[in-house]
């Protein structure tokens, strides 16, 4: 069973940066790509980035891009959300996703929250 473990959270003041880490253990296989989502109360779950796992295409929500820059560390299993130039409209908490195929996320972190005072 593959599992997800977000880390880097946190409070940071409005132009600050944030660096969220996931890393999956369990996992026998490659997966097709890892994503970052976040929900804000209230709201839907939003798309921030995703990046396939291999070649490293990344793919980035309307809001985040030219901000947020997602990695991937394959010899660690690991993701990373690079987060700079926050707004307080980022606040949410931040979910990491493993992706099988393409089109749908299988597996799912339990989630950090990342809130951005003004």
């Amino acid at each position: 069973q593959v599992q997800l473990v977000e880390s880097g959270g946190g409070l940071v003041q409005a132009g600050g940066s944030l660096r969220l880490s996931c890393a999956a253990s369990g996992r026998t296989f490659s997966s097709y790509a890892m994503a970052w989502f976040r929900q804000a109360p209230g709201k839907e779950r939003e798309f921030v980035a995703a990046i396939k796992w291999s070649g490293g295409d990344t793919y980035y929500g309307y809001s985040v891009k030219g901000r947020f820059t997602m990695s991937r560390d394959v010899a660690e299993n690991t993701v990373y959300l690079q987060m700079d130039k926050l707004k307080p409209e980022d606040t949410a908490v931040y979910y990491c996703a493993d992706s099988l195929n393409q089109g749908e996320y299988d597996y799912w972190g339990q989630g950090t929250q990342v809130t951005v005072s003004s």
